[in-house]
C-alpha cells in the first residue's frame, strides 16, 4: 500500500519503531526490500538517491518503485533521497513518489531554509511529504568530502534545528549526530545527548542518515530518543556483491540472472536483519 512519509512515520511513532529507508537502484534491491518487509509485516520505504541517476535513471526505476509499492501488503513510502534541485524533486513527484528529501545541508543556513521551504511549497501541490536536512554528514551521499571542518562542527545544532523546522514546514528532519554515509572504518560514536535535545525541541520525526554499520544497541537507543526513519543501503548492497563473488568462486555460472538472484537473496537476508532491529522484533 502506497503511503506518504508523514503517514508512515506516524505509524512508526504509534508503534515506537523506526522505518527502514532502503536505497533501491535496481529491481533486485526493490524485491529484496519488499520481500523482507512483507515477511516481517512491517512498514518500509523504497528510496532513490539522486546520486544513483547514473546507475539507474529516475524516470526508469521510479514508476517500477511506485507500482510495486501500490501492490505491497504493507505500508510503503516511495521516497526521493538527497535531491539537490527543485526540478529533480518535482520530476519524482510527477512520477508518483509520495515523499522527497531536499538536501541543502551544504548551503549557508539562510539558503537552506529558503530552498527547503520552496520544496515544501512545491510538494503541497502534489500531496507529497518533505524531509529536510540540517547539519553535515561525513562521507557525502555522492562520495565527496563535505568540508575540512571537525566532525563535531558538522553536527546539528538543536536550537537551529527548532528554528529550521518552524521556518520550513518540513515533515521530517535529518540530523547529524555522528553517523556517516558509506562504510565505517571504525565504530561510529553517536552523540545521543544531542539527538535527545533535538527531539525535545522539535515536534516532527527525526531521521538517521548513514544508518548502515551502526550497532543494534545504538540503533535501538536512537529509536528511543526519537529516530523514526533510518536510511540503510551500503551494507545491504555489499551483501549482494559478496554473494555474487562467492557463487562465482564456487560454481561455473554461465547466466547473469543466477548471479542476480543470489545477490537478491543475500540482500534480502541483510535487509530483514536490519528491519528486525528497527522494529524491535
Amino acid at each position: 500500500m502506497l503511503v506518504t512519509l508523514k503517514e508512515i512515520l506516524q505509524e512508526a511513532e504509534e508503534k515506537d519503531i523506526a522505518v527502514g529507508a532502503f536505497n533501491t537502484p535496481n529491481l533486485e534491491c526493490i524485491m529484496a526490500v519488499i520481500n523482507s518487509a512483507e515477511k516481517l509485516k512491517c512498514p518500509v520505504m523504497l528510496t532513490h538517491a539522486e546520486v544513483h541517476e547514473s546507475v539507474m535513471p529516475l524516470d526508469v526505476i521510479g514508476p517500477i518503485m511506485v507500482d510495486i509499492a501500490k501492490k505491497a501488503t504493507v505500508s510503503v513510502c516511495v521516497h526521493l533521497d538527497h535531491g539537490e534541485t527543485h526540478d529533480y524533486l518535482e520530476r519524482a513527484m510527477k512520477l508518483g513518489f509520495t515523499s522527497v528529501m531536499y538536501d541543502g545541508s551544504l548551503q549557508p543556513y539562510e539558503d537552506n531554509v529558503a530552498n527547503t521551504k520552496k520544496a515544501v511549497e512545491i510538494a503541497k501541490k502534489y500531496g507529497v511529504s518533505v524531509e529536510g536536512e540540517l547539519g553535515i554528514l561525513g562521507g557525502r551521499e555522492s562520495g565527496s568530502a563535505p568540508s575540512e571542518r571537525k566532525i563535531e562542527e558538522m553536527y546539528t545544532n538543536p536550537n537551529s534545528a527548532a528554528d529550521f523546522v518552524k521556518a520550513t514546514g518540513i515533515d521530517a528532519l535529518a540530523a547529524s549526530f555522528g553517523t556517516a554515509h558509506g562504510f565505517y572504518k571504525e565504530k561510529p560514536k553517536l552523540d545521543f545527548d544531542r539527538i535527545e535535545k533535538i527531539n525535545e525541541l522539535v515536534s516532527i520525526p527525526l531521521v538517521m542518515h548513514g544508518g548502515s554499520g551502526v550497532s543494534p544497541e545504538d540503533y535501538k537507543k536512537a529509536i528511543t530518543l526519537g529516530i523514526r526513519k533510518i536510511n540503510y543501503y551500503s551494507y545491504m548492497a555489499k551483501a549482494g556483491v559478496d554473494a555474487a563473488r562467492n557463487l562465482l568462486a564456487n560454481e561455473d555460472i554461465q547466466f547473469f540472472p543466477d548471479l542476480a538472484l543470489a545477490s537478491q537473496k543475500a540482500m534480502e537476508a541483510d535487509a530483514e536483519k536490519a528491519m528486525k532491529v528497527f522494529a524491535h522484533k
